[in-house]
């Protein structure tokens, strides 16, 4: 491939730079990014073009071949190759391409930040109450009921600080939370029969098929007034599991010093290290070193015992009852 022949743009999300070139120009990633389901603005606040230079801090090559599809990675420089025009138009689940809020830029620039700016990613969303100056950490998978936590502290009053990737950094003068996501992918069962008040002017499914489709649904209208916070107040983080049918409020405090860093640890790894399916055929090692894990697990012991930290805890409740009494 002739260097003449390529085709290159270059992002930024938070601190993290990528620059990224092709040989074909409709591979590269469509910006500035659309609101939909597939889109990285559900994992990053913003999505910036900027100039493609060499001091970026990562670098990724696509190449459109018929050769069968690989990818290889020298340190901070991946290089793609295969028919991957015809992969992105044959795959089952566009989240999981290179550029879908599943798939490789993403996890590359989780990588990004927590190596280069030792800014680190919970899979979480963030509230704020900002007459308090605490903020609310809720970790956790898909169906652990962050959904639910979101929603309904928005209509309680909270702000929005991330609906899925909540960012921080430790340093000598405490910790700095970063502003995240201010766009969710929610089921429209969700919004039409429990949160109506954030039901989108869009057209919803049909009857039936409410609970299996998603909407990327925009709640910058909610958003806190700061992007950043240093060494707010108050920080709890919550570990929940909300259960439709669930009875009352439990709330346990993690005071087990040696579990609760593991806890913070495993779900800040969690995106970063485990290996995808791209296209439904392409695997992808996650992005761990040796290094890497050693000042992540150094970083989250140090947040756990930060003095802003008030409460670490896990909560079992339905959904109406998912915040018991700690708004008060």
């Amino acid at each position: 491939m002739r260097e003449n022949s390529l085709h290159r743009k270059a992002l930024q999300c938070l601190e993290a730079t990528v620059g990224i070139e092709s040989n074909r120009e409709t591979l590269l990633p469509d910006l500035p990014c659309k609101r939909e389901v597939k889109s990285l603005l559900t994992d990053f606040k913003d999505v910036i073009e900027i100039p493609y230079s060499p001091r970026l801090d990562g670098y990724v090559r696509v190449e459109d071949t018929a050769e069968k599809p690989s990818c290889v990675r020298e340190g901070d420089r991946v290089r793609f190759q295969g028919p991957l025009k015809k992969l992105t138009q044959e795959a089952s689940d566009l989240r999981f391409s290179l550029w879908g809020n599943q798939g490789f830029l993403y996890r590359f620039i989780l990588y990004l930040l927590e190596k280069k700016h030792r800014i680190y990613n919970f899979h979480a969303c963030g509230l704020y109450d900002d007459r308090k100056d605490e903020l609310f950490v809720i970790i956790g998978g898909a169906g652990s009921g962050k959904t639910v936590y979101l929603l309904s502290g928005l209509a309680k009053g909270l702000k929005l600080f991330s609906t899925e990737t909540v960012h921080f950094r430790m340093d000598e003068s405490g910790v700095t939370w970063y502003m995240g996501s201010l766009i969710d992918n929610i089921r429209w069962g969700t919004l039409i029969h429990d949160f109506p008040r954030f039901l989108p002017n869009e057209k919803p499914p049909k009857k039936g098929e409410e609970w299996q489709k998603k909407i990327a649904v925009d709640l910058c209208a909610y958003k806190a007034s700061t992007e950043e916070l240093k060494n707010p107040k108050s920080v709890i983080i919550l570990f929940p599991r909300i259960e439709e049918g669930r009875k009352g409020f439990h709330l346990y405090p993690l005071i087990d010093t040696r579990k609760v860093p593991k806890a913070l640890f495993d779900n800040v790894s969690q995106k970063l290290t485990e290996t995808v399916v791209l296209y439904d055929r392409l695997p992808i090692l996650g992005f761990e070193e040796k290094v890497m894990a050693e000042a992540r697990l150094e970083s989250v012991t140090r947040l756990a015992h930060h003095n802003c930290v008030n409460r670490i805890a896990t909560i079992l409740s339905n959904p109406l009852d998912c915040w018991g009494d700690l708004l008060k």
